[in-house]
C-alpha cells in the first residue's frame, strides 16, 4: 500500500474510532495533528487519555504502545485503539492503568 493510501486508511481509522466514542456518548474528534508531528493524540476528547489509533492488518503493538506512551502528556493514560478489517475495535493499555480502571469500577459498583 502506498503512502497516500496508508494515510487515508489512518484518517478513516481515526474517524471510525472517534465515531465509536460518540456512539458511546463521548464528544471526540480527530486531532489537528499532521502525521503525529506534534505528538498529539490521533483522537481527542477523552480527558486524561492519549489515544493512538491504528487501523492496519499487521500491527506492531509494542511499537504502537511505545509511541502512545512517549507522546502522552503528564497525567495522561496512553492507549492504542486498533482493529483489522472485519474485526471489532480493541483497546490496549498498560496493565497498571487497567488495574486502576478496574479498581475504580469495582469501588463504584460495590456501593
Amino acid at each position: 500500500m502506498g503512502k497516500i493510501n496508508s494515510k487515508r486508511k489512518g484518517k478513516r481509522g481515526e474517524l471510525e474510532f472517534s465515531n465509536l466514542c460518540k456512539e458511546h456518548g463521548f464528544n471526540t474528534r480527530r486531532s489537528q495533528q499532521y502525521s503525529g508531528i506534534n505528538g498529539d493524540a490521533d483522537v481527542v476528547g477523552l480527558e486524561g487519555i492519549h489515544i493512538e489509533v491504528k487501523r492496519v492488518e499487521r500491527l506492531n503493538l509494542s511499537k504502537a504502545m511505545k509511541q502512545a506512551i512517549e507522546d502522552s502528556k503528564e497525567g495522561e493514560i496512553p492507549i492504542v485503539a486498533h482493529r483489522k478489517n472485519r474485526e471489532e475495535w480493541k483497546v490496549t493499555m498498560k496493565a497498571e492503568d487497567w488495574f486502576e480502571f478496574y479498581k475504580a469500577w469495582r469501588e463504584r459498583n460495590e456501593r
